[in-house]
């Protein structure tokens, strides 16, 4: 149910990563990576990961899997004490280009999240994911572990992403399920294109992605040590992460089923344990 990834695994992604990382936030019609408007002030983060972190102020916080930086860079203009981690040398490069060109103070670690450095340890208050996260990690049980590593006694894990229930759609309309949900085991296809601009002719390259439920996830961040305090699952969002959920009279997106709607994110916080005098 969960293994380590294989090298070649690992070099497929990051080549994905790698041209994903040159490509977005580079044309006009870039949904996601405005790179203009973000350095003229735009906030890039979600109500869902702002309430559950809390006032940042002054803290230190970990961002994990942190693509060119444009998130890891607004919880530094809202106070915190930012380094970001990504495993594409690329997007490292690009993430530190615009925390110079946005005037913000940032370190940026080239590193697996599967594996992170020895030297992050006991650093951080707050460790944060979001948004197409765990679908790229085969060993999950070694990135929570490596999450709990970098957090101090008392600090927080804060993981929002894709719902696995979401991620089993090929559609909506019609409505087909072809994805695992759950169990781990790596699923290879060949992708073409990229969400940011769907326009945007890109090479299609072979990537592998790793189905986890909600209780393996669960699971694994209990097994990691730490003490999971919110899990929610959220049957809206104000963006459309996969292009395939219907936009509501309200501006927001929805997975109707039957009279009702499933969940397409869930939200987790975790705690590490304050350390025990004894």
């Amino acid at each position: 149910m969960n293994g380590k990834p294989l090298d070649d695994e690992i070099a497929a992604n990051r080549a994905l990563w790698d041209a994903r990382a040159r490509a977005h936030g580079t044309t006009p019609n870039d949904k996601y990576y405005d790179v203009d408007s973000f350095l003229a002030g735009r906030q890039t983060l979600y109500g869902i990961e702002l309430e559950l972190a809390g006032d940042v102020t002054g803290q230190d916080v970990l961002h994990l899997q942190c693509h060119f930086g444009m998130d890891t860079l607004n919880w530094a203009r809202l106070g915190a004490r930012v380094t970001g981690v990504d495993f594409s040398s690329t997007a490292i490069v690009r993430a530190r280009e615009l925390a110079e060109r946005a005037g913000l103070t940032a370190d940026f670690v080239e590193a697996d999240t599967q594996n992170l450095p020895s030297d992050l340890a006991d650093r951080f208050d707050l460790v944060i994911a979001t948004y197409g996260v765990m679908c790229w990690i085969g060993d999950l049980d070694a990135w929570m572990h490596g999450a709990a590593m970098a957090l101090r006694p008392g600090g927080r894990l804060v993981l929002v992403d894709l719902h696995p229930a979401f991620q089993t759609l090929a559609s909506y309309e019609p409505l087909v399920a072809d994805w695992p949900y759950g169990g781990g085991q790596p699923q290879r296809e060949a992708v073409t294109g990229t969400y940011a601009d769907p326009d945007l002719p890109m090479a299609s390259q072979e990537v592998v992605q790793y189905p986890h439920s909600v209780g393996e996830i669960v699971t694994a961040a209990a097994g990691a040590g730490l003490i999971v305090d919110r899990l929610g699952e959220h049957t809206e969002a104000d963006f459309n992460g996969r292009r395939i959920l219907p936009k509501g009279p309200d501006g927001n997106y929805r997975f109707p089923f039957g009279d009702t709607y499933l969940p397409i994110l869930y939200s987790l916080r975790a705690v590490s344990p304050q350390t025990t005098a004894g």
